[in-house]
């Protein structure tokens, strides 16, 4: 017989770190990973509607691969609401200056769109290279297949 969880009290899960290296990993099927441990999907008390998931930390953003034509054709685009406002930039001219936002753009995009996106996103750490400053936390290397 199924039974529906119902948590006890909203502070009662634990939240682990993950480190994970995304040299040479392929965007999109990385940021579905970081996506489902930001969420809390693989915990047995996962709620849709709680914000339960885990840190995690994302190294070497520079060095992650666009598949096909992506580096050329993807354009990320921002409007400003205003007439005009309209910002094209292409993912080679981002990935030269920003890859962290390569990344994070990437995993708040596969992020269900409700109240909770924002928080979950508190929780993703993005660095360039393989230095970041949160090994007090001691994050546990989490290996993508």
């Amino acid at each position: 017989m199924n039974t529906t969880y119902f948590p006890k009290k909203k502070d009662t899960f634990e939240r682990r770190w993950h480190i994970i290296d995304a040299k040479g990993q392929v965007l999109g099927r990385m940021a579905t990973r970081v996506a489902e441990l930001l969420r809390g999907k693989g915990k047995p008390t996962f709620t849709p509607y709680l914000d339960e998931g885990d840190f995690v930390i994302v190294i070497n953003a520079a060095e992650v691969k666009l598949t096909g034509n992506k580096l050329e054709q993807k354009v990320a685009f921002s409007h400003s609401m205003y007439p005009g406002g309209l910002k094209l930039v292409p993912y080679s001219r981002l990935m030269a200056e920003n890859p962290e936002k390569v990344v994070s753009k990437a995993v708040s995009a596969m992020l269900s769109k409700s109240k909770l996106r924002e928080r979950m996103m508190t929780r993703l750490k993005v660095y360039r290279d393989a230095a970041h400053p949160h090994s007090a936390q001691q994050p546990q290397v989490y290996a993508l297949s």
